[in-house]
């Protein structure tokens, strides 16, 4: 049997919609402070989403066995099917009755620009956080954004069974207190977030990448297209993204398959170097699709993609 890997994060549904005009023609600039407006768009489709849900597709993809420490909503029944059908475990997540589950309303213009509402529902009651000692040997767990005393809770269950533990901040940022966050990357193997929030943590805790690097192993930058940088004591490993074999449609989640990789590699006693390169190669079938759970591929088709990046085949 596999080592699971226990995942603290969110579940959510992403609800997606198009308007088909441009949000700056119908607001008046004289008139922001009084705001009342109607867009009509063009449809919604609802993807499945979520930190921890994200995570789990990914390792679940690559033959691994995720345990999801989050909570769901009374709306639970076509995501626990969904997850079903992927073999991910269910058992594991905490049911809020009282809730809907979490859920964003993303609405996109012609120009791309955004409006979002998000509703933490069942995320703001505590998940259940159970580890089974007798599986915790060699297991990994990471603290993804969700709410901060589950994310609090989770770091310490990993710590206090002597589990490898990665942190990503996410979207929680800007909740965290200063003293709150920097205590949070203390023990962790892996500190990961892109290049925009490792500069906030940076700021916000007032470390360099030298003083991260006295609290957690390694600092893992994610650069969208352009990357990802590995710096651990040693040094700074550059590694490139990998060329698309369609356009891009949709980075959203892509983060979280790359997480997704990073922990297969670790989990197969890889260096973070190599394990980073899974992830960079996981990201890639991410972006190519709509919604963050809906990328497939074969052994072989992921192979080559490692192959034609980074020389070998990965694994």
């Amino acid at each position: 049997m596999s080592t699971p890997v226990y995942i603290v994060g969110s579940i959510a549904y992403d609800r997606i919609m198009d308007f088909p005009g441009r949000f700056g023609d119908h607001i008046l600039p004289d008139k922001v402070h009084m705001l009342n407006l109607s867009f009509t768009v063009d449809g919604l489709v609802e993807y499945i989403g979520g930190t921890a849900g994200n995570i789990a597709y990914a390792l679940a993809n690559l033959g691994e066995r995720p345990v999801i420490l989050a909570t769901i909503g009374r709306d639970r029944d076509r995501y626990f099917q969904w997850l079903a059908e992927h073999g991910i475990d269910t058992e594991s997540i905490t049911v809020s009755d009282d809730e809907f589950t979490a859920s964003a309303y993303i609405t996109t213009d012609l120009a791309d620009n955004q409006i979002t509402a998000f509703n933490p529902g069942a995320l703001k009651h505590p998940c259940r956080i159970e580890i089974d000692p007798d599986a915790s040997a060699g297991a990994i767990g990471i603290a993804g954004a969700s709410n901060l005393d589950d994310m609090e809770r989770g770091r310490a269950a990993f710590l206090e069974h002597g589990m490898r533990y990665v942190f990503d901040p996410g979207q929680s940022l800007p909740l965290w207190s200063d003293d709150a966050l920097a205590a949070m990357i203390e023990g962790a193997e892996v500190l990961i977030a892109n290049d925009y929030e490792v500069e906030l943590i940076m700021s916000r805790t007032g470390m360099d990448r030298g003083r991260l690097l006295d609290r957690c192993g390694a600092v893992i930058t994610t650069r969208g297209e352009y990357g990802s940088t590995v710096t651990t004591r040693d040094g700074e490993t550059d590694l490139p993204a990998v060329a698309l074999a369609a356009p891009p449609s949709d980075p959203t989640g892509a983060g979280d398959a790359y997480r997704g990789g990073l922990i297969k590699g670790m989990l197969g006693g890889l260096n973070l170097v190599d394990s980073a390169k899974l992830g960079t190669v996981m990201a890639s079938f991410a972006v190519e699709v709509q919604g963050t759970q809906s990328y497939d591929f074969t052994s072989a088709e992921f192979e080559e993609r490692h192959r034609r990046t980074f020389g070998s085949s990965g694994g």
